[in-house]
């Protein structure tokens, strides 16, 4: 009688694997070393590189992407904007952001019922606790713009009103 034949078929090397996954993924393949030489001609490979080192020559290599006019005025108002930012009271910005999210959605109902505000209503409107302490809030914040606006442009003399209130 024939005895069967025992196979155990070779295991395929590393490379002979590899081989295969490629040539299934040559399309996805393609497509990542063009992004690959994309993001390292536009240097941001550089930067990715650098933070991940811990940031030497970081900086350099932002300005050297950033370089140019457009780039320098990006860093300066992005400077600006921080040091506003800084300056603010986050207790304060807080309070604000969450009146004026609940002035949107009361203003969104307000469209959405098609609702319109006649004169005979503003007027009542005006008498509004709620409305008054809104427009307090606003007049404010116009009248401290205008106030570091002139600052800013080097008028510091007191107008009559200013006097007034003890300012």
């Amino acid at each position: 009688m024939a005895k069967p034949l025992e196979f155990t078929p070779r295991t395929p090397t590393p490379q002979e694997k590899l081989q295969a996954e490629v040539g299934d993924s040559t399309d996805a393949l393609l497509e990542g070393l063009y992004l690959l030489r994309q993001l390292h001609e536009h240097g941001v490979l550089d930067v990715l590189g650098k933070t991940v080192r811990g940031g030497e020559g970081l900086i350099a290599s932002l300005l050297h992407i950033t370089g140019g006019e457009s780039g320098t005025t990006l860093l300066r108002n992005a400077t600006e904007l921080g040091k506003t930012l800084a300056a603010l009271d986050p207790r304060e910005v807080s309070v604000l952001g969450h009146a004026v999210t609940t002035g949107v959605s009361e203003g969104a109902r307000h469209v959405a019922q098609g609702r319109g505000v006649g004169l005979g209503e503003l007027m009542g409107l005006l008498r509004d606790r709620d409305v008054q302490v809104a427009l307090g809030a606003i007049f404010a914040v116009l009248k401290g713009a205008g106030r570091a606006l002139r600052e800013a442009n080097g008028d510091v003399a007191r107008t009559a009103n200013q006097a007034e209130v003890g300012r």
